[in-house]
């Protein structure tokens, strides 16, 4: 198994990335997606992140109003920071259950947005960092998603900045291009992982590979 941590600032295109290698066969777990479950109505997490925030946090009908509680926690690391030490764990537990399911030989994908923030390079036997200009990550955010100028800056500044992502990078994925160009691009790197991930498969006596890991 070969363990890769996928990640990139907001608005970078972490998704599209993400969905170029599940259709060459990546394993994909998405800890966005996984952050959304852990606090669904009527789960524990979601009871923490009242009791931290309290109930204006809450839609009319009981789930989380993702879009307010953002707005409080981007504008205040003391309040990400706390929101984090709650969904954090959560997540972690859960992309290990889905990571013991995959197969041995299987390239799995971690796409963590705050991968760099949180110091987790080490988990994973390599690193693709989704690269955009600031630029290009703020007019994404307001134009593809409707934010706020403001909002999008406060986001993107609550996060590591370009260059901190790039010194982790075991691989960078240019997404300043034309899709055509990321897909093939996309494609390249795919070739490496899978090769990667042979090598680090288990060995015929089932020991695994020699070094543990598919780090060149």
């Amino acid at each position: 198994m070969l363990k890769v941590g996928l990640t990139g600032g907001i608005g970078a295109g972490k998704s599209e990335v993400s969905r170029l290698l599940v259709e060459h066969g990546a394993v994909l777990i998405d800890a966005d997606r996984i952050a959304r479950e852990v606090v669904a109505p009527g789960t524990p997490g979601l009871t923490a992140v009242v009791a931290a925030f309290g109930a204006d946090i809450l839609t009319s009908d009981g789930s989380l109003d993702r879009p307010k509680l953002g707005s409080i926690v981007f504008a205040d690391p003391e309040k990400l920071a706390t929101l984090n030490a709650i969904v954090h764990p959560l997540v972690g537990a859960r992309s290990r259950e889905l990571e013991d399911a995959a197969a041995d030989d299987a390239v799995v994908i971690h796409d963590v947005p705050l991968l760099t923030e949180n110091g987790l390079a080490p988990l994973y036997d390599l690193v693709i960092v989704v690269d955009t200009s600031p630029e290009t990550q703020l007019d994404r955010l307001v134009r593809q998603r409707g934010m706020t100028e403001h909002d999008a800056r406060a986001r993107m500044a609550a996060q590591a900045t370009r260059e901190q992502r790039r010194e982790i990078a075991d691989i960078v994925i240019d997404n300043d291009v034309p899709l055509e160009t990321l897909r093939k691009r996309v494609a390249e790197v795919w070739d490496d992982l899978a090769r990667r991930a042979r090598e680090s498969g288990p060995a015929p006596d089932g020991t695994g590979s020699t070094d543990g890991t598919g780090r060149a």
